[in-house]
């Protein structure tokens, strides 16, 4: 597993009920558990083997200085890490969290100067995901053959569609006259789905780099068109990808790849 230390504080909400936590305390300027210490912590991984851990929390004292307690806390952490790995279930997101002497919340020192572990029981797994506020995620497939129409009503935020048949005169932003009915058709949506925000993303291809900001250019000329048609600018963000983002690698190996490279795509941002 790979071990990051965070600052951060712990995005999982230990307010809910079901969770538990444990606490073992350092010596000063230690970062290795004296022997009463070690023999709790054995005792308690003795107890808890089908337990899951969801993050461990280091914090020291306020003496030394904030660089030398921040760096102590994150070896405490490391340390019970590296006890209870492979004894018992961790997290796959599993956060460590380092305070240093943010974490001194009691006028006693010794009481500082510890890490806490935060699991949850057997009994409670079965709630894991309602425990820690996770809401389960449903995949939604859309077919390739649907309208833009279709698309839209199925996808999430978050969602990006590439619109098909937009076309641009060769490295310019102007649209070819056969565009105009992907164009109608992004515009029609747009209409009857008032609530609905976009960002108009555009790529190129077979180039190393967008020297000209021709993706922007592409897509703020589709943003043009909608709101000289009357949707309101607000709904409608713009924004150039270059070749950042291909689909396939460049150079392109045909001139398939090179057209599914160089296209325009909307993200749906709210609707």
């Amino acid at each position: 597993m790979k071990f990051v230390f965070s600052i951060l504080l712990f995005g999982f909400g230990f307010g809910a009920f079901s969770q538990e936590q444990v606490a073992f305390y350092f010596d000063t300027n230690k970062f290795e558990l004296n022997a009463s210490e070690s023999s709790k912590i054995q005792q308690w991984i003795a107890e808890n083997k089908t337990s899951k851990i969801l993050s461990i929390t280091g914090s020291t004292d306020e003496v030394g200085s904030l660089g030398y307690n921040d760096t102590l806390s994150q070896k405490r952490v490391l340390h019970i890490f590296n006890l209870v790995k492979g004894t018992i279930n961790i997290r796959p997101d599993f956060k460590s969290i380092s305070l240093g002497e943010k974490g001194a919340t009691s006028v006693n020192k010794a009481e500082n100067r510890k890490a806490i572990i935060h699991f949850l029981q057997e009994k409670d797994l079965a709630k894991e995901n309602e425990i820690l506020g996770i809401k389960d995620t449903i995949e939604v497939i859309i077919p390739e053959n649907a309208t833009l129409a279709e698309k839209i009503k199925l996808a999430k935020v978050g969602t990006k569609i590439v619109l098909k048949n937009i076309n641009f005169y060769q490295n310019t932003f102007a649209t070819v006259p056969e565009s105009q009915g992907a164009l109608y058709d992004l515009l029609f949506v747009m209409q009857k789905n008032e609530s609905l925000r976009i960002e108009i993303q555009g790529h190129i291809c077979c180039i190393d780099k967008d020297h000209r900001n021709l993706s922007t250019d592409r897509a703020k000329q589709i943003k043009r068109f909608l709101v000289f048609n009357g949707i309101p600018q607000h709904r409608i963000q713009a924004k150039g990808f270059g070749v950042a983002q291909p689909i396939y690698p460049i150079p392109e190996a045909s001139e398939q790849q090179a057209a599914a490279n160089r296209r325009v795509e909307i993200e749906i941002l709210s609707k």
